[in-house]
Order: structure tokens, then sequence, then C-alpha cells
């Protein structure tokens, strides 16, 4: 990754769009580190859309009595009044040359003119923080870790994203607190076990697993403690709704599909096909289509439509497994 200079960001307008706030964030902090390293008396100043006007964005680009360098971070910009959009847009033409503007939009049409003409700007540089795909968040937490010196097994990385989910404050600092208390040594699935195998999800996905290799026994086994420890019942047949889709779209990939494509178009890591593929083997179309309906029954019954959620995951269990077998 390219180091910013000053000059990227002095004399400039660094806009950061996007709904990936963890990103958004770090685009911010990195704009304002520049500033500091340029001069450590400078000033960061923050504000939001909704309580800038003319007259206050005037103030904001003016320098102070203490230091004439500054780093303005604006967030929320979507709302920022339309009768401000065309004195920040003249400010945007011609930056003041020892402040660092830092506007921020969280995504969205709201404001999406104001974007559009920011961009056509020469003095604009844009950050943008896309959604990550699903099959995206694993290489996330592996560069995280890579970030404080620390090395992670791919299985290892994907068993963590089922365990803390795809929040990625949450699995950012989840990254951080195993390279910190294992520093030096690779991070392996029996490491993220031992700290987040409680987790609901992760439960949640070996239940599915167990019940799609046609391990029924297990699959109750795992469920019945699962629902004891308190996981709540829609993170599993969520659980099962991904494995099935998983099944089905790597069952129907035509012969020869690169696995680096068929990973991308089942969200899935691409260690994980293997286990898709050792799964598939017992399934066919019609019994594929008898698991999809057992779990769209359940996944209904266990959001109101059942007095017992137990009864109906216990039953999808079943379903699932013998669809699979037969």
């Amino acid at each position: 990754m390219t180091r910013l200079q000053s000059t990227d960001v002095l004399g400039r307008v660094t806009l950061v769009t996007g709904p990936e706030e963890l990103l958004n964030q770090r685009a911010v902090d990195e704009a304002a580190a520049v500033v500091r390293a340029a001069d450590p008396a400078s000033e960061l100043t923050r504000t939001t859309g909704d309580q800038v006007s003319p007259a206050v964005l005037g103030d904001l680009a003016a320098p102070s009595l203490f230091s004439s360098v500054r780093c303005v971070v604006l967030t929320a910009l979507e709302d920022l009044p339309e009768d401000t959009h065309a004195a920040l847009l003249g400010y945007a033409e011609q930056p003041v040359a020892d402040i660092g503007l830092v506007l921020v939009h969280s995504g969205g049409q709201k404001g999406s003119g104001l974007l559009t003409r920011l961009r056509k700007l020469p003095t604009v540089r844009e950050v943008k923080s896309a959604p990550l795909r699903p099959s995206e968040f694993s290489g996330f937490v592996s560069a995280e870790v890579r970030g404080h010196g620390g090395r992670i097994a791919e299985d290892a990385a994907d068993l963590l994203v089922q365990a803390v989910g795809q929040d990625l404050r949450a699995l950012a600092g989840a990254a951080h607190q195993l390279t910190s208390d294992f520093p030096g040594e690779p991070l392996t699935a029996a490491v993220v076990r031992r700290y987040f195998g409680g987790r609901a999800e992760v439960k949640s996905f070996a239940i599915a697993d167990a019940a799609l290799a046609g391990r029924a026994s297990g699959a109750l086994e795992e469920l019945r403690w699962a629902l004891d420890s308190g996981t709540a019942a829609v993170l599993v047949t969520s659980a099962f709704a991904t494995g099935l889709r998983g099944l089905a779209r790597v069952s129907s990939a035509p012969r020869g599909s690169r696995d680096a494509d068929l990973a991308r178009d089942a969200g899935v890591p691409p260690w994980k096909l293997r286990t898709i593929r050792e799964q598939a083997r017992g399934w066919d179309e019609r019994g594929l289509a008898t698991a999809i309906r057992a779990v769209a029954r359940a996944d209904a019954e266990v959001k109101g439509a059942a007095a017992d959620a137990s009864y109906a995951l216990e039953r999808m269990v079943l379903t699932v497994t013998r669809a699979r077998s037969s």
C-alpha cells in the first residue's frame, strides 16, 4: 500500500465514501496522521454535515489563532444543507494550502448529486469503502493478522468469521486479540476454536455441516447442546440455508470450473470447497429441493409460526439428513 504524503491531504479534499464505518474511520485517521506528521502543532477539527452552514464552512477553512495547519473532518456529508453545497464546491475548487479537508459520506442516494460534482474536481481524492462480499471476509481477517505481525491459516480465518460474524470492527478486534495473545505463533483453527468455539454462529454451522454430511445423530447432539447454551433458533436455520446454497451452486457448476470462480459464486473461501464437495456426493436435485423446503418451513416456524422451536429444528435436521441419504 502506498503511503500518503502531505501533498495528498493538505491543500486538497479527501472524499471518503461507503457504508463500512471501520474502513471510513481508518481513512480519516490516516489523513489526520499525515497532517499531524507534517506539522505536530496542527489542529484537528471535527463536525457533522447538519452543523455546517456557509458561514461555519468559512470559519473551518480559516487559520486559527494557534496554528495555520489544520485537518478538518466533516462526517455525515449526506446531511449537509443544500444551501451549503455551493459554498463547499467553491472551496473544493480552490482548497486552502494549509488545510486538509476530509469529507465522509456513508453511502446511499442522499447527497449523491453533491458527490458527483465533487468527484469531477481535480483537487478531490476519493477513498471508497465498498461492502465486502461473503468470500472476502476471511481475506480481511488474514490481512488484519498480518498487519499485527502474525500469521493465520485459511481455515482458522474462516472459522473466526463464522464465530464473530461479518462486522468488521468485531473481526478486527478479534484478530488483534489473538495476535496479542499468541505473539510470533501461527494462528490455527484449534486456537480460534479455543477462544471463540462457543459462539453461536460457529455452533450453528457445525450442526448444518453434520446434517449435510448425513450424520443425523451428531447433528441432533450438536443442536441440543446449542439450544441448551442459548443459541438462537434463527441462527441454526440461517446456517442450514447458507450450507444448502453452497451445495446447490457447487453441484450445478460446469465441469472444469476454476476453484476461485466457484468459491466466489458460492460465497465461501476456496478451502471450504473441499468440505462442500464431500457433502455433495450424497445429494441430488430432488434431495436438495426437499431439504430447502424443510429449512424454509423450519425458518417460518421458529419465527413464530410454531409453538415449539426445538421440535421444528429437530424435524428439520432429520428431514435434511434423510433427503441426503435418499
